[in-house]
């Protein structure tokens, strides 16, 4: 192992990057554009258009003089830090240069990438929280962010209060004074408000300005809200933009968007992510340059592959939501909650393209008509190329206990639907057929 930093207390240093172009004539370049050459330049790569993959575990110096210099900048004992690449453990050129055009997209001041969404929240918790501290958090999460909290962290003397998606601004703010009370019982804080908007797999929304109004109101400490933006991100969502400080990605899902490749990634002000950096740099966990490369590629493609499958999500949604053997769907693009919509008008872009569709009856009729698709294919993940189907309650939330999943409308009527780039007249054909046999 390298000891060559002290990893725990000192974020290591990025390196300096060429001077990017933002602007043309005081307009403001669109992530899509920057997606092309963002924070990468050829002349370090032999006029390479693109950015290689960059296979090494370790980083030469000049000479020894710069290789003190550089330690020197990263335990203080000289000042003004210092700049470059030292070990792949904590930086390389295709994680640095993903890290950039991801921030740009959340228009945050750094970004990180990890091994996977959930190496990605795991951190992120871990960096903030201590012993006899409590988490809030929204639900339903993805059941291994809850199971991580409820299960993992409780370990180590931290508790959690959890409250429904829609909470208004009173009940949030009730949640946040049982929780003030319940860590201070235990000697701990309020460390970190965590939500998931829209919520898998019910696609409840949370209100992040209301979150944040309340967190103001109730804390008087810095207490990051992290976000859990997946289902809606990059595109559809811009969390920072309404009160959150992190956001996070699993990045195996749309921005990856091929089912090729496993990531995940957080985002926001460099304070809140130096604790993180820190913690990943002692722990590992940083995605690998060939999947950082494979992200790149995707990034230049994110916008279109989005907008494609969110217009074949409201064609099926168009036909399933009257057709007589369907009892609801859980879909943005047709919401009768009141509250429901309030939030959907000031926070989203879009309805996004992955749904809950309830059928009648339950998990023998959802099963038929799983087993019988022929364009879709039954399998977990979502917002990559193709059309995927799921049933969370028998698979990806089996985990969940049948109260709570009961609690938090996973239903055994509950088909989860991932609207791919096909035709959406042959994915509504599929769906047709597969219907006569529920």
């Amino acid at each position: 192992m390298t000891d060559a930093i002290d990893a725990t207390d000192t974020p290591t240093p990025r390196r300096n990057p060429k001077p990017a172009k933002t602007t043309i004539g005081g307009r403001e370049l669109k992530p899509s554009t920057l997606m092309m050459g963002h924070g990468f330049d050829p002349v370090l790569s032999e006029g390479s258009l693109k950015p290689p993959i960059f296979l090494t575990s370790t980083f030469a110096f000049p000479s020894a003089a710069d290789g003190k210099r550089h330690f020197e900048g990263i335990t203080g004992k000289r000042e003004g830090g210092a700049e470059g690449l030292v070990y792949s453990r904590f930086n390389a050129p295709n994680q640095e240069i993903l890290e950039d055009r991801l921030a740009i997209w959340d228009g945050a001041e750094d970004a990180l990438s990890f091994s996977s969404g959930m190496t990605a929240i795991c951190i992120l918790m871990l960096a903030y929280v201590s012993q006899g501290d409590v988490i809030v958090h929204s639900g339903p999460l993805y059941a291994a962010s809850e199971g991580f909290v409820a299960k993992v962290l409780s370990k180590f003397g931290v508790t959690y209060i959890d409250f429904p998606a829609g909470a208004t601004r009173e009940e949030l703010d009730d949640v946040l004074q049982r929780a003030k009370k319940q860590a201070g019982e235990n000697g701990g804080k309020v460390a970190m408000i965590y939500l998931e908007s829209p919520g898998n797999p019910t696609n409840a929304l949370v209100d992040i300005e209301a979150v944040k109004d309340a967190r103001d109101a109730n804390l008087k400490w810095d207490c990051p809200i992290a976000i859990d933006n997946t289902f809606l991100g990059p595109l559809w969502q811009r969390p920072l933009d309404h009160g959150a400080d992190i956001v996070a990605y699993s990045l195996t899902k749309y921005v990856g968007g091929h089912s090729d490749l496993v990531a995940g990634s957080i985002a926001g002000a460099k304070k809140w992510m130096d604790p993180v950096r820190a913690l990943r740099n002692t722990m590992g966990g940083i995605v690998d340059p060939n999947t950082a490369w494979m992200l790149l590629r995707s990034l230049e493609t994110v916008e279109l592959r989005m907008q494609r499958a969110g217009k074949n999500a409201a064609k099926v949604c168009a036909f399933l939501k009257d057709h007589p053997k369907v009892d609801g769907l859980g879909y943005l693009g047709i919401i009768h909650d009141e509250r429901q919509q309030d939030i959907y008008d000031r926070h989203c872009l879009g309805a996004g393209s992955t749904f809950s569709v309830f059928l009648k009856g339950g998990e023998a009729e959802c099963f038929r008509f799983l087993d019988n698709l022929t364009i879709a294919k039954l399998a977990v993940s979502l917002g990559g190329t193709e059309t995927l189907a799921s049933h969370p309650a028998s698979m990806t939330h089996l985990s969940v206990p049948h109260a709570r999943r009961q609690q938090l409308g996973i239903s055994d009527s509950l088909v989860r639907i991932s609207i791919g780039i096909e035709d959406a007249d042959d994915l509504i054909a599929d769906f047709e057929q597969a219907l006569q046999h529920v």
